[in-house]
């Protein structure tokens, strides 16, 4: 029998399209700043450069009053806010506007099976966390690279910025259209069941670490925050996250179908993919 839900139903699918069409607009909004206004990308101010205006004979009261000015600006306080409250947001089990692929680790959306096997749900921890290891080397790969060439002034901050935006886009590319994570590495069904579905923060700011700055430091580290949570709720209490032990996760029971585009993934026992058709998800 499926879970009763007595809230009003969001389509989840319908949302996540929405947020897509969002971040799509950000995304070619930094791209025209860009192309067209780069002053707007001196606000970002790193220490780098700060001990630059220090050697070229700026006092400190002088540099103070140049970073007041800057971080008044009410623009950049909204956007940092605006990505502030949306990872704050994934810290509350109460949150409806996001998928329970996000909210599975909380205790209150845990429905546990009844006799389900221990050894079997270690077993897909286990095959799982190998996936996860492989994405975040191959993910710390590809900015270690982006680092490289920021440190070698082959690109700077104004590109560093660009590149988040392009994985602000592809967060929810990976959710709604296709996800290169769940086809080669994690190999999951769908969104609802992947093992790593809030690191999405902490993979868009990741290149925001190599900016020192308050804005780009504080959003990368609480992104971390995001993800650590998940990862020591996930060690203590796995069986919120297989849909072996929890009843929430199983396909009869999913209140959000956000696999309408994308279609639901069986992989067979060598990690080839089963293909299904559509119609068999509706």
């Amino acid at each position: 029998m499926g879970i009763k839900n007595n809230l009003p139903k969001i389509d989840m699918f319908k949302e996540y399209v929405g947020q897509l069409i969002l971040r799509i607009g950000v995304f070619f909004f930094i791209f025209w700043a860009y192309i067209f206004k780069p002053e707007y990308f001196d606000l970002i101010v790193t220490k780098a450069e700060m001990l630059k205006w220090q050697a070229n004979g700026f006092t400190l009261d002088e540099m103070r009053e140049i970073l007041y000015s800057q971080a008044s600006i009410w623009w950049v306080w909204a956007v940092w806010a605006f990505f502030m409250l949306n990872m704050i947001s994934q810290m509350l089990p109460d949150f409806r506007r996001i998928t329970m692929g996000s909210r599975k680790n909380f205790a209150k959306h845990f429905q546990p099976v009844e006799n389900y096997d221990k050894l079997e749900m270690y077993q897909w921890v286990q095959k799982n966390n190998l996936g996860a290891i492989w994405t975040l080397l191959v993910w710390l790969g590809l900015n270690g690279i982006i680092g490289a060439l920021f440190v070698f002034d082959i690109i700077g901050i104004k590109e560093l910025v660009l590149i988040s935006a392009a994985f602000y886009v592809c967060d929810l590319i990976c959710v709604v259209i296709w996800c290169p994570f769940q086809r080669f590495l994690i190999k999951n069904r769908c969104c609802v069941n992947c093992r790593i579905f809030n690191w999405g923060y902490f993979m868009i700011f990741t290149p925001m670490v190599f900016i020192r700055n308050f804005f780009t430091w504080s959003l990368f580290f609480t992104a971390l925050v995001l993800l650590i949570r998940w990862e020591v709720t996930l060690v203590r209490y796995p069986e919120r996250f297989w849909e072996g032990s929890n009843k929430v996760l199983r396909c009869e029971n999913c209140q959000d179908k956000i696999c309408k585009q994308k279609g639901m993934k069986i992989f067979d026992e060598q990690g080839h993919i089963i293909k299904l058709k559509k119609k068999e998800l509706k």
